[in-house]
């Protein structure tokens, strides 16, 4: 006859070698149960996870859940003080995109992202379901008062640091308009020369003259060439 403590190890065996699951490690489980606060997921092992509802929240995927539906989990413990496995959506997420974004990053790619709100010293942008730092001086060309009008808008960055043991990231939005802006430079500059006739639209007036901008670039009216009469 089998005492409890053998067909307990026994039991284990089973479960050891059906499942390869170990902490550290995404992998793919099955929503079992949706209630207010938890979802219920099955991964395979002895015990089931509850990942709180307040994580799909943040990821932005609590709309769509429905039971038997199949997502990532990462396994933060094989078993927490009272036996259960802990597992978290939230975080399989982010790992995915710091893995995407960190190849982007290494590549110098552009990546989009959604502004989210303001900060003391910036905008937070929201991307592939990660949280990035937009600094002012990052924002535009030109320093930038009045930021709402990019609030709830996508905008196409460039990642200048990434810092996965700290959680940040650092993304700019003023290296792409620059690159923009030499490229309709360089549009302009290939379309006009020398003695050639251009429209342009005045911007500021100083002692010595008129800038003006051609569209992309800003021109320098001397005084002297304004007009035949004095100013």
């Amino acid at each position: 006859m089998i005492s409890n403590d053998e067909y307990g190890k026994l039991l284990d065996k089973q479960f050891d070698n059906k499942n390869t699951i170990s902490a550290n490690k995404i992998i793919s489980g099955t929503i079992l149960k949706i209630s207010d606060q938890h979802i219920t997921v099955d991964i395979g092992y002895k015990s089931e996870g509850q990942i709180p509802k307040e994580e799909f929240l943040n990821t932005g995927s609590s709309d769509d859940l429905k039971t038997g539906q199949v997502i990532e989990v990462f396994v933060e413990k094989l078993e927490d003080r009272e036996g259960n496995v802990k597992v978290s959506h939230e975080k399989a997420i982010k790992m995915k995109s710091w893995e995407k974004l960190q190849k982007l990053f290494d590549n110098k790619e552009r990546v989009k992202g959604f502004i989210v709100g303001k900060a003391k010293a910036g905008l937070y942008v929201k991307i592939m379901g990660t949280n990035a730092f937009l600094p002012l001086s990052q924002i535009d060309v030109r320093p930038v008062r009045d930021v709402s009008h990019l609030i709830k808008t996508e905008e196409t960055f460039e990642i200048l640091k990434m810092d996965y043991s700290k959680g940040n990231i650092v993304v700019s939005r003023k290296a792409i308009l620059e690159e923009k802006q030499k490229e309709i430079k360089n549009q302009i500059l290939q379309k006009s020369q020398s003695n050639s006739v251009v429209t342009g639209k005045v911007k500021t007036f100083t002692d010595y003259g008129a800038f003006v901008d051609l569209g992309g670039i800003d021109g320098l009216v001397h005084l002297s060439d304004i007009s035949w009469s004095r100013i």
